[in-house]
C-alpha cells in the first residue's frame, strides 16, 4: 500500500511538472507572437519577406522572426527556405484564413527551460514554426492555426549542433502545442522532418553521454599521484619535526624541574666541627645573640 502511494505521488509530480512546462511554453509562444508581429508593423509590409523581431532583455538568447504569406500561394508553391525550415507545397491551415503569418522561433539557451526533454540532452537549440491569422497585425494572444503538410513533409535543417563522441545515436524530437513530444530518426544531413507546426530539435539520451577516456590518462594519473605523494610526504615530515621539537621541549623542562627539586632537598650546607670525638654540623652564624636577663636594659 505504501509503495503504491509513493508511485502515485511520483507520477502526480511528473504530470504536474509537464503541465507547468506546457503552460510556460504556451505563454512564451503568445509573447513571441506579439514581438514578431511588431516587426511587421511598418508603412509597407511585403508579402514573403522575413522580418526579424526584437525580444526584451530578459529573454536574451531567443530569436524571433515573422513572414506574411497568402495561404493560397503557400499551398500551391510552398516557400523554399525560411530560416532552417524548408516549406514544401501542399501546406493547408485550419481554420482557413486568406493571409497568415509564419512565426519563427529559436529558443537558444532557453530551450531546456521551456521544453525540457526527460532523459535527454539537447544537441541543438529548439526551433519553432507557428502559424497565425494575418488579418490584424496589431493583435495579441492569437490562437495558433493548425497547419499540415499534405504532400512532402516540412524539413528542418539544423546547423548549430554540438559535437558528439561516437556511439550515442541522436534523435529528432518534436513538441506539439499540447506539450506531447515524439522522436524520429535524424537524416544524414542533420535534418528532421515534420508534417505539422510545433517545436523541434535534436537530442541524445543523457545516459549515453559517458566520459571519453583520455589517451594520456595513465600519464596524467601518474603525475597526479606524484604530486599527491609529495604533498603527503611533506606534511608527514612537518608532523615529525613538530613532534621532535615538542619532545625536546618537554625533556628540557623535565630536566630543569629535577634540578630544582634536588636543590630544594639539599638546602644550605653546614660546616662540620668536632665535639669531643664526634664530628657534628655547626652553624657559622647565629641570627640572634644570647642575652642574660641581668644584662637586659629596657
Amino acid at each position: 500500500m505504501l509503495l503504491l502511494m509513493i508511485l502515485l505521488f511520483c507520477s502526480l509530480r511528473v504530470v504536474t511538472a509537464q503541465t507547468n512546462s506546457t503552460g510556460s511554453a504556451r505563454a512564451l509562444d503568445a509573447l513571441l507572437q506579439d514581438y514578431a508581429y511588431r516587426a511587421l508593423v511598418r508603412p509597407r509590409t511585403r508579402t514573403g519577406r522575413v522580418y526579424d523581431g526584437v525580444v526584451p532583455s530578459n529573454l536574451t538568447g531567443i530569436m524571433v522572426s515573422a513572414m506574411r504569406l497568402r495561404s493560397g500561394s503557400l499551398r500551391r508553391h510552398g516557400f523554399g527556405m525560411y530560416k532552417e525550415f524548408e516549406i514544401p507545397m501542399g501546406i493547408v491551415e485550419k481554420p482557413y484564413v486568406k493571409r497568415l503569418v509564419l512565426v519563427y522561433q529559436n529558443l537558444g539557451n532557453w530551450s531546456i527551460v521551456y521544453h525540457p526533454p526527460p532523459g535527454y540532452v539537447y544537441l541543438a537549440p529548439v526551433l519553432g514554426l507557428l502559424a497565425y491569422n494575418a488579418s490584424d497585425l496589431m493583435a495579441k494572444n492569437l490562437q495558433a492555426l493548425r497547419i499540415n503538410a499534405s504532400g512532402q513533409p516540412i524539413s528542418i535543417k539544423f546547423s548549430d549542433i554540438k559535437s558528439l563522441p561516437e556511439g550515442p545515436v541522436p534523435k529528432c524530437v518534436s513538441f506539439d502545442l499540447n506539450g506531447t513530444f515524439d522522436f524520429s530518426d535524424v537524416l544524414p544531413d542533420k535534418t528532421c522532418t515534420t508534417f505539422q507546426q510545433g517545436h523541434f530539435s535534436i537530442v541524445v539520451e543523457s545516459t549515453a553521454l559517458s566520459p571519453v577516456p583520455s589517451r594520456h590518462g595513465k600519464k596524467n594519473n601518474s603525475k597526479v599521484w606524484i604530486i599527491v605523494g609529495s604533498v603527503l610526504g611533506g606534511l608527514a615530515l612537518l608532523v615529525i619535526l613538530g613532534l621532535l621539537v615538542l619532545l625536546a621541549y618537554k625533556y628540557k623542562k623535565a630536566k630543569k624541574m629535577q634540578h630544582m627539586e634536588r636543590a630544594a632537598e639539599v638546602g644550605e650546607s653546614l660546616e662540620m666541627t668536632r665535639v669531643g670525638s664526634t664530628m657534628a654540623p655547626a652553624a657559622t652564624v647565629t641570627r640572634t645573640q644570647p642575652t642574660l636577663e641581668t644584662e637586659y636594659v629596657p
